[in-house]
């Protein structure tokens, strides 16, 4: 039985270099022998993966299969088809979109948001509105294919009656038959006199793409983009085929659907345009795109209007990502940070277990590691930071690096080195101000330099066994009364004098200006309710644990250990 390469994003020959102790060199030779040209930094489709890591003695398992299946409630709501135009650059598929919008004259653009993919939404009537895709070059098609889905219901090659079929329109026809959608045949430029309908048929059915007039299974319609013949009957047909598919939604289920195209601004930080399949996606939602994730702070429709949450089929723009996620990409929304540290835990665990893989018969030397987020201005400053830090090992100690990237530290920077009690340590970045209020509520040590040499004597520090541990205070209250409850035992009735209890922090118990006991804050109530924080001006209740000799005016102080 072949090794497992498990991955939870398709990844590039670089990676799969490392992943299996095999020179970049080597692979390129591989892909070479099956007439597929490629870099070191491109991303390799699912089967070109597959067969590469076959011949290298692996085999590939996508882990982001797994996780769509979270999606159980039956789908029950009608939603929009998104369609996508497809055929060779010249025959006429921006013309199409063109007058299908002009027609009907009451369509949404989408693409200003989504730079150079258009995304538009026509109104056909009262029951019906459809979602056109133009991709140039199919990339974003394409992308979809790689990743064993897609984002798109129907897809309609544009193929001119005064040409031929070209090599373009005998990709987008495969790529449309390797995910099974639907394809509707739109024969354009019947107005031209050199037109030959029936070569193309021909040629179709020479491929066993048989149209419908002449017995087949496809549909089909001849049109002409530049004065709109037939385009009424193309839609109608589009309708009718969306119609077959049924196509539903829930509005109970995890929001699971596609990258269009991403981005990264000054102003706006890292953005991606998404369509959602299934599920809506709420503001707030945590989002995981294979190794980029973040929590949705914002949402904006085709105009810039911001949005609470977005239905399927419809394209939005959203903020809060930690990166850029590459076109094609599938991402799954998360409603709790407890679920979405659940599984950004478990894909770091995937990542680590993978760099490892190929040395599995090698005796791993087990080390102490400071565990690491590492955010720059440029590639160039955050591979050499990244280069000069693995390098560092003091008394045995070495860095475990969990994430890096280019930007400034954000929310879900903090949220990632919450889940693994890391370090954030940031080069010519600024930090945002949620972000340091959450790292300040999490106890989450963020450090920012100018210098590199300053990083790594900071980090050879905190290595040695000069770094101590400081108190973090959270607050003090002051006790008024205790009472005893039934399973919990004495409770003591506080005011909070200063900044706030926190549940579960390490507490110390004064008297008289004099520490009597340390311990643990056990139970924190509010009006007989638990909670986690209670904040200053407000009364509450604490059981301290495993302790009981409590007096009116002890001072209690809630603090964290960093």
């Amino acid at each position: 039985m072949k090794p497992k390469i498990r991955l939870f994003n398709l990844i590039t020959i670089k990676e799969l270099a490392s992943l299996t102790n095999v020179r970049k060199e080597e692979i390129i030779k591989i892909c070479s022998s099956l007439g597929i040209k490629v870099s070191f930094s491109q991303r390799l489709d699912y089967e070109l993966l597959t067969l590469v890591a076959s011949d290298l003695g692996y085999e590939v398992e996508l882990i982001d299969k797994q996780i769509i299946r979270r999606n159980k409630m039956q789908a029950s709501l009608s939603r929009d088809p998104v369609i996508i135009l497809l055929g060779h650059v010249d025959h006429g598929k921006t013309s199409l979109l063109d007058y299908i919008k002009r027609s009907k004259g009451n369509y949404e653009e989408y693409g200003g948001i989504t730079q150079n993919i258009g995304v538009y939404k026509v109104n056909i009537n009262k029951n019906n509105s459809l979602t056109f895709i133009d991709t140039p070059g199919h990339e974003a098609f394409m992308a979809m294919r790689y990743r064993g889905t897609q984002i798109t219901d129907i897809a309609v090659v544009v193929i001119a009656v005064d040409d031929d079929i070209m090599q373009h329109t005998n990709e987008a026809i495969n790529n449309a038959k390797s995910v099974g959608i639907p394809i509707i045949f739109a024969f354009n430029k019947i107005d031209k006199k050199n037109s030959d309908i029936d070569k193309i048929r021909r040629k179709l059915a020479e491929r066993n793409l048989l149209v419908e007039e002449w017995g087949g299974a496809y549909q089909s319609q001849e049109i002409s983009a530049k004065y709109g013949i037939g385009i009424d009957k193309l839609i109608e047909k589009i309708i009718l085929e969306a119609e077959l598919l049924d196509l539903k939604y829930s509005t109970e289920n995890f929001a699971v659907g596609s990258i269009i195209e991403s981005s990264l601004n000054k102003e706006n930080g890292y953005t991606a345009t998404i369509i959602i399949k299934d599920g809506i996606l709420t503001l707030g939602d945590y989002i995981l795109v294979g190794e980029i994730f973040g929590k949705v702070i914002k949402i904006l429709d085709e105009r810039g209007n911001q949005l609470k949450y977005v239905r399927p089929s419809r394209p939005v723009l959203i903020f809060g990502l930690n990166g850029t996620p590459d076109t094609g990409d599938i991402f799954h929304s998360y409603k709790t940070e407890k679920e979405f540290k659940k599984i950004l835990f478990s894909y770091h665990k995937e990542q680590n277990l993978r760099s490892l893989s190929h040395t599995s018969d090698v005796k791993q030397e087990k080390k102490p590691k400071l565990n690491l987020i590492i955010k720059a201005d440029l590639n160039g400053s955050l591979e050499a930071l990244t280069e000069s830090l693995e390098k560092i090992s003091i008394n045995n100690k070495t860095i475990n690096l969990i994430y890096k990237s280019i930007g400034n530290i954000n929310e879900s920077d903090v949220l990632l080195a919450d889940t693994y009690k890391a370090m954030i340590v940031g080069f010519k970045v600024k930090i945002s101000s949620a972000a340091q209020k959450l790292a300040n509520n999490n106890n989450i040590l963020i450090k920012v330099y100018n210098i590199i040499y300053k990083i790594e004597k900071n980090i050879k520090y905190f290595l040695s066994n000069n770094a101590k541990r400081e108190e973090l205070i959270y607050g003090r209250a002051k006790i008024k009364n205790f009472f005893t409850i039934r399973k919990i035992g004495i409770v003591a009735g506080c005011i909070v004098l200063e900044g706030k209890m926190v549940i579960n922090s390490t507490i110390k118990l004064k008297r008289d200006d004099q520490i009597i006991y340390v311990g643990k804050l056990n139970s924190l109530k509010s009006f007989k309710k638990d909670v986690k924080v209670v904040k200053k001006g407000s009364e509450c209740g604490i059981n301290i644990t495993n302790f009981n000799n409590i007096k009116i005016g002890d001072i209690i102080e809630s603090y964290k250990l960093i």
